[in-house]
């Protein structure tokens, strides 16, 4: 199961981000879109008429191997750039790996849904907790405002629990008095309770954040979660910020243990491991065989060897500035923060 992280921006920076593609070592246009429909905009970008293009930045740098890939994608025209993505994942996993395994990839709609089924649920602990007993919600906030300095970057406080979507782009919103409020007009959006945010879930005008997601998919039901790079830190903050805010608010004593316990909550993987085979070139083969091949070799390999020079560890900044508030004891490995970890 891979949960893909759908708010964020169609383009991060030049050519980089989910609205672009390498094949070849050339940067392919992933829905054809110009720049301007696509700084601004997530994947949740809607509803409009999205297409899998696959357009190549330069002229000439069409190939083979992308001619196959524009072969493979599914045809026609999706309201949302993260349902082409989906489309497109459920296209190509049997090509590649056949009926041995299947795959189920769940997004920012799939948390949306997630979330509004746990509100609508008088006795669920989301809505008890959360929603109806407003100190835990300022208690979580609070706490990771008190990252913003030695752990500044990590846990940033982007919204408040919940995204906004108006016109297609994505909003911060501050939870102030009970009510959720657009940081850009200074309006209500939503009230802080299980009618409205259900409703507005339900339409895509409010989307989860990530802290929720952690809490609703992994957190809460105990389930280990495999991420990138960056999630060996923010994830164990994020543990670290709902302990503290439980303690304070009282209660949930079964909770509190299971967090402080959990030695091993989440793991490194996703765009770590290191392969010297090119996968375009495997649909190019049709080598699906190989494709099994390349899962049990890595299945054996030690993870010392399978995460090659760490680049996305030693190459980061964030990881870099990491090192250097170490060095200067800004933050200690005795901080109460990596017991999380």
């Amino acid at each position: 199961m891979s949960y893909a992280v759908s708010t964020v921006s169609l383009v991060e920076k030049a050519r980089k981000g989910p609205g672009w593609l390498t094949v070849d070592r050339r940067s392919i246009n992933v829905f054809g879109l110009s720049r301007n429909r696509m700084i601004g905009f997530s994947l949740l970008t809607g509803p409009g008429s999205y297409r899998l293009e696959l357009v190549p930045a330069e002229q000439g740098a069409e190939g083979d191997a992308l001619t196959l890939l524009q072969n493979l994608m599914p045809k026609g025209q999706f309201e949302r750039p993260a349902h082409a993505i989906k489309a497109a994942n459920l296209s190509l996993w049997p090509k590649l790996f056949g009926d041995r395994f299947a795959f189920l990839q769940i997004d920012d709609e799939d948390m949306a849904d997630l979330v509004g089924d746990h509100l609508s649920e008088e006795d669920s602990w989301l809505r008890a907790r959360l929603l109806d007993h407003p100190k835990l919600a300022m208690n979580i906030l609070a706490e990771i405002d008190k990252l913003a300095g030695p752990w500044g970057g990590w846990l940033a406080r982007g919204t408040d629990f919940f995204w906004f979507y108006e016109n297609g782009r994505r909003l911060p919103l501050r939870l102030v008095g009970g009510e959720l409020i657009n940081v850009a007009t200074r309006t209500k959006v939503a009230r802080f309770a299980a009618p409205d945010i259900v409703e507005q879930l339900a339409n895509r005008s409010l989307v989860p954040n990530l802290f929720l997601m952690f809490l609703v998919l992994s957190i809460l039901p105990g389930v280990r979660a495999l991420g990138g790079s960056h999630q060996p830190v923010y994830f164990p903050l994020m543990r670290y910020v709902l302990y503290r805010a439980l303690e304070a608010a009282g209660g949930d004593s079964d909770l509190r243990h299971a967090l402080a316990t959990d030695d091993i909550p989440g793991a490194w993987g996703h765009r770590v491991i290191e392969c010297d085979v090119d996968p375009f070139e495997l649909i190019r083969n049709e080598r699906t065989c190989e494709t099994s091949d390349i899962i049990d070799r890595f299945r054996n390999m030690p993870l010392t060897e399978a995460c090659g020079r760490m680049t996305s560890f030693v190459s980061d900044t964030s990881w870099q500035e990491l090192h250097r508030r170490l060095q200067e004891q800004v933050i200690t490995t005795a901080d109460t923060e990596w017991a999380f970890a």
